[in-house]
C-alpha cells in the first residue's frame, strides 16, 4: 500500500479542493531576480471587502494550517494565503534568508495583485514575517494577529535555557523533522494532547510529502531568526495587534507572549488559550477563530462607529 497510497497527499488534495470550492485559486507570481511566490488568491476580488492575509509557520503547508479558518472569514474578506519562500511552491535563487526579505516578497506579491491595504494573521514563523511587514510597510498594515510568535526572543534565551531544546541544531532537527522519531517529538512539543499511536508509515508519509524540500534553506531561515537577536533592536509597531498564545507552548514559551505585550504597550491585546500548546490554530481552532473574529470583525466595526 505504501507504494501507491499516500494519506498526506490525499489530504492535501482535499484541502486544495476545499480552497477552490471556497472561491480561491492557486497562482504563481514572478517577482523577478529568481524569486517566485505562490499564493491562494480570490477568484473574484471585491473592492467592497477588506483584505486578509493568512501567513503560515513551519510544519504542514499553509492549506493545512488555515483550512479551518476559511469558512469563518471568506464571506467578510478577500482572503490571500501565500507560501513563504522555500515552502510550498515559493522559492528564490537569491541568498537572503531574513524574515525582512520574506516580508518584502509577500508585500511585492500583494502589490502585484493590486492590494495595498490589508490585515494579517501570522502563525509562529509567519508572525515574524507579518511583524516585519508592519515595520516596513506601516501604511499597508491595518491590523495584525500574532499567534505564538516569538519575535521578542533573544539569542541569549537559548543559552539561558528558556527553550526545551538546547541549541539551534536541535531546534532545526525538530522543526524540520526528517525521521518519524523527530516528527513524534515535534507533535509532543506542539500539542498538549498529541495524537498517540500514529503508525510510523503515516509519519514517514507526512515527512516525504511535507518536509523533504528545501531542508537546508529552511535551516538557514531558522539560523537567521536567532542570530544576534536582541529585544532592544526590535522596532515597536503601532498597528492594533492581537497576540494569541497557548498557555503550555513548549516551542515559544508564554514568557515571550508577556514580553511582547509589554514591548507593544497599549496597541496590543493578549489572549491566552488554556490547555493549549504551540499549535493553537490546530489544537483549539474554534476558540482561535472566535478571538480572530472579535478582533478583525467586531473591533474594526467598533472603531469605525
Amino acid at each position: 500500500m505504501a507504494k501507491w497510497f499516500s494519506f498526506t497527499a490525499s489530504r492535501d488534495w482535499w484541502y486544495r479542493y476545499s480552497f477552490t470550492s471556497a472561491g480561491l485559486r492557486s497562482l504563481l507570481t514572478d517577482l523577478g531576480e529568481g524569486t517566485v511566490m505562490h499564493c491562494w488568491v480570490p477568484k473574484c476580488h471585491r473592492q467592497t471587502k477588506p483584505n486578509l492575509v493568512l501567513v503560515h509557520g513551519f510544519g504542514a503547508n499553509a492549506m493545512w494550517q488555515y483550512g479551518y479558518l476559511l469558512r469563518h472569514f471568506i464571506q467578510r474578506f478577500n482572503i490571500y494565503v501565500p507560501d513563504l519562500l522555500f515552502f510550498g511552491r515559493s522559492f528564490t535563487t537569491r541568498p537572503e534568508r531574513t524574515e525582512a526579505f520574506q516580508a518584502e516578497c509577500v508585500m511585492k506579491m500583494m502589490e502585484a495583485h493590486g492590494v495595498r491595504k490589508m490585515s494579517l494573521v501570522g502563525v509562529s514563523y509567519g508572525g515574524f514575517v507579518g511583524y516585519n511587514m508592519a515595520v516596513q510597510f506601516p501604511e499597508a498594515m491595518e491590523r495584525l494577529v500574532l499567534c505564538c510568535t516569538g519575535v521578542c526572543l533573544e539569542e541569549k534565551d537559548m543559552e539561558q535555557s528558556l527553550f526545551v531544546v538546547s541549541d539551534l541544531e536541535e531546534a532545526a532537527s525538530t522543526l524540520i523533522p526528517q525521521t518519524p522519531e523527530k516528527l513524534r517529538e515535534l507533535m509532543k512539543l506542539s500539542f498538549v494532547k498529541p495524537v498517540k499511536g500514529v503508525p510510523t508509515y503515516f509519519l514517514t508519509d507526512f515527512i516525504d510529502v511535507m518536509c523533504m524540500d528545501h531542508v537546508e534553506e529552511k535551516r538557514e531561515l531558522l539560523q537567521t531568526v536567532l542570530k544576534d537577536r536582541k529585544l532592544i533592536n526590535l522596532p515597536k509597531i503601532t498597528q492594533p495587534t492581537l497576540i494569541v498564545w497557548g498557555d503550555q507552548d513548549q516551542i515559544f514559551p508564554i514568557e515571550l507572549a508577556y514580553r511582547l505585550e509589554r514591548h507593544l504597550g497599549e496597541n496590543a491585546k493578549l489572549v491566552v488559550i488554556k490547555n493549549t500548546g504551540h499549535a493553537v490554530n490546530l489544537e483549539k481552532p474554534r476558540e482561535f477563530a472566535k478571538h480572530l473574529k472579535s478582533f478583525l470583525i467586531d473591533s474594526s466595526h467598533d472603531r469605525v462607529d
